[in-house]
């Protein structure tokens, strides 16, 4: 029956159908403003993280000579081949390349002392979806995720000699090894870099456990073909040619993943 029907035979009916037809209107609004008021939450969570980072850069900046001896320290003397240096030194080739290297190394310090804002915003965009006994583990989340990524950051330093020395010393005999400061210190935040989010792999597993994305069981029957994944991306996460490097990413990965079974076995009961 069409609506001009209505309208003939009953207009009390016609006049429920038209209600009925501004009610679903009325719940699209509803649901568009939520959305909004969704992406204007995350705006903020993002603005927050930022300022965290900035003031974190800032820090970094300061105590910018420190951070780059620091980072030296597993740059061989073979580095620096140039007569009349001592050798184990970045060099630099542009005007302003010393004052950019600075300033990406304050940036990711920076991102390494905002890490518990990071985590602690990633946490409370996502909490209003969870349950209330779900949302008790936000002080653990956090904790967990920063001693986490603190280990894996540690690793992947003390792992980071072997594939620096590999590389510089490969060729030594045949050129002159000079290391810019630029391709150095970004090779060293890609190695350390994938070493702390490695780490964080627990976290994530635990955390998709709670919402009921996988289970215990499930990570035990993938167990297999998991360690053969996680030694083939081992090899490619490490951006060095040495064999120490893959192999101690790989480790690492396999013990995170036999510990996430037992995490998610405890949260659980």
């Amino acid at each position: 029956m069409s609506t001009s029907d209505i309208d003939r035979d009953d207009p009390l009916l016609a006049f429920q159908a038209l209600n009925l037809g501004g009610s679903n209107g009325s719940e699209d609004e509803e649901d568009e403003m939520s959305l909004i008021d969704h992406l204007e939450e995350l705006r903020w969570r993002i603005f927050k993280v930022l300022i965290a980072v900035t003031i974190g850069s800032i820090i970094a900046f300061i105590f910018r000579d420190y951070i780059v001896h620091f980072l030296e320290v597993p740059l061989p003397a073979q580095a620096d081949q140039l007569p009349g240096t001592k050798g184990g030194h970045p060099i630099v080739t542009g005007l302003g390349e010393g004052f950019t290297v600075m300033l990406l190394i304050a940036v990711a310090g920076g991102v390494v002392l905002s890490l518990p804002v990071i985590l602690y915003q990633a946490w409370a965009f996502i909490v209003p979806g969870l349950y209330e006994h779900e949302k008790k583990h936000a002080i653990p989340f956090i904790f967990v995720g920063l001693v986490l990524f603190i280990a894996g950051i540690s690793l992947g330093y003390i792992v980071l000699r072997y594939p620096v020395e590999w590389l510089v010393t490969f060729a030594s005999g045949s050129f002159t090894e000079l290391v810019t400061a630029s391709s150095y210190f970004t090779f060293v935040a890609f190695f350390v870099l994938a070493f702390g989010l490695v780490f964080e792999l627990p976290l994530v597993l635990t955390f998709m456990a709670q919402v009921g994305l996988i289970t215990s069981q499930t990570l035990i029957k993938k167990r297999a073909t998991s360690h053969i994944g996680m030694w083939v991306a081992a090899t490619f996460l490490t951006p060095g040619a040495d064999i120490y490097s893959p192999v101690i990413l790989g480790i690492a990965m396999s013990f995170l993943y036999e510990l996430t079974i037992i995490f998610i076995r405890i949260i659980k009961k």
